[in-house]
């Protein structure tokens, strides 16, 4: 048997994989492109097919498509958004500027599937595309399948990961250290405080997503190839998100603006900033827990994570914060990502932004990641590390910084006075204090005492 078999498409004849669902138009890119050897997202994929299925039963419910065109093509589209054909996809994301590569590999791998359910001929153009143009699916393809994402994966990660912070943290409300600015000693904190910091941040991350989310809700879908909505029936658009809300779940809606919809990407690119906001939080919760964990004898050894693998192949014992390390490495892809896609954004010229297929490759690998990464720095690292009381104590004791509760008393000159012999001669700051001030030893327990610093206002 030939393992080739011969397609026509508009330009003429292209031999194909005799064994592939796609056409001539998905070949020429796969002949044209190996740029980066890439891949559409399986996520976007999946989202098209989508977008493809609610064409096909709007334009049905308009009287346009024959009932059973239109659900041989709803019944194949279904089948590859659930992913069972992500192989028949292989398109590059390195391809032409308005992802039309992408979006006849998907009217051809529809248009096979859905020919021998229909009983008859299914085109992928004149059909699966039927009032659409790849400069409306694409854009549309994007914001539906980073609004799900957000929503189904993303968004559940970081609400998890709040959660899990906000649960260790009650674990160590009466556990006291030293608090660090500048990565010196500063005035004390309770683990806790520091722990409802990032789970503050991780919230923040949460509202800023949530609040930028409804600009990706919007959809171009119905512009056609300018924004004039050319061969597109007026009623199409409405009719289209109606359904697809219906399907998702989600409250998709029609762009007010077809023109800005085809040309511009603004709601991906101001969304991808708040996933790079995302990132340099984790990124910041990630790297408190590697200095913290650091040691365990040369380094702070605030707490002590979970050993999870050998961290060495030469060095018999060592255990690594990999998880933390992990988590630092996403966020930096997550920012490079966010260059991307701004770079990308601003590739908008005249009726339509060129730069599509990297736009949504990008935006989903940050969604993915993040929520990945959300999820390991919770599970793995942040719910059972564990604090080292011991080693919290004897810094708390040897920290002269404390000195700063007295300064309403004696003044910020005496106070730097008794910090710095304190220091110098590595003795306890109690012990200065009671020969610099006077004062005698219950009374500086109790203006000193590391626990009720951390309830912040003016000691007496």
């Amino acid at each position: 048997m030939s393992k080739t078999r011969i397609e026509k498409d508009s330009m003429g004849e292209v031999q194909v994989p005799a064994a592939a669902l796609y056409g001539a138009q998905t070949q020429r890119a796969i002949n044209n492109f190996s740029i980066g050897n890439q891949p559409m997202p399986a996520a976007f994929i999946h989202a098209l097919a989508l977008v493809k299925k609610v064409c096909a039963l709007s334009n049905l419910q308009l009287g346009l498509l024959e009932q059973s065109k239109a659900e041989a093509i709803a019944t194949a589209a279904t089948a590859v958004a659930e992913g069972q054909y992500d192989d028949q996809f292989p398109v590059d994301v390195f391809q032409t500027g308005s992802g039309t590569s992408s979006n006849m590999n998907m009217n051809e791998v529809l248009a096979t599937i859905a020919s021998p359910l229909a009983g008859e001929k299914i085109h992928p153009n004149d059909h699966v595309n039927m009032g659409q143009s790849s400069n409306d699916v694409i854009p549309t393809a994007i914001h539906v399948s980073a609004s799900i994402s957000i929503d189904s994966h993303l968004l559940p990660a970081l609400s998890h990961l709040e959660e899990t912070i906000k649960n260790r943290s009650k674990g160590l409300l009466n556990q006291c250290k030293t608090g660090r600015t500048h990565l010196m000693d500063a005035m004390p904190i309770t683990c806790a405080q520091e722990l409802d910091g990032w789970a503050q941040q991780v919230h923040n991350g949460y509202t800023r997503i949530n609040a930028s989310l409804p600009g990706l809700l919007e959809l171009a879908q119905g512009g056609t190839a300018v924004g004039t909505g050319i061969n597109c029936d007026p009623r199409f658009a409405e009719l289209f998100c109606q359904r697809l809300s219906d399907l998702s779940g989600l409250p998709f809606q029609t762009k007010p603006n077809y023109f800005e919809a085809l040309s511009s990407q603004d709601s991906a690119v101001e969304m991808s900033g708040q996933l790079r906001t995302v990132a340099v939080g984790l990124n910041k919760i990630a790297n408190d827990l590697r200095w913290m964990n650091s040691g365990p004898v040369a380094g702070l050894g605030d707490i002590r994570l979970a050993a999870l693998q050998p961290g060495s192949s030469i060095m018999p014992g060592k255990v690594n914060p990999v998880i933390p390390e992990a988590v630092a490495m996403a966020a930096a892809q997550v920012v490079g990502h966010d260059a991307c896609i701004a770079w990308a954004g601003a590739a908008g010229n005249f009726q339509l932004n060129t730069m599509l297929p990297v736009i949504a490759a990008n935006l989903l690998n940050s969604v993915s990641l993040l929520a990945n990464a959300a999820t390991a720095l919770a599970d793995k690292a942040i719910k059972d590390f564990v604090v080292n009381e011991d080693r919290l104590n004897a810094n708390l004791t040897r920290n002269p910084i404390l000195v700063t509760a007295l300064n309403r008393v004696i003044g910020y000159e005496q106070g730097a006075k008794i910090a710095k012999r304190a220091y110098a001669e590595n003795r306890s700051l109690i012990d200065v204090a009671k020969e610099e001030t006077g004062f005698d030893e219950a009374t500086l327990k109790r203006m000193l005492d590391p626990m009720q610093l951390t309830r912040g206002g003016v000691v007496d």
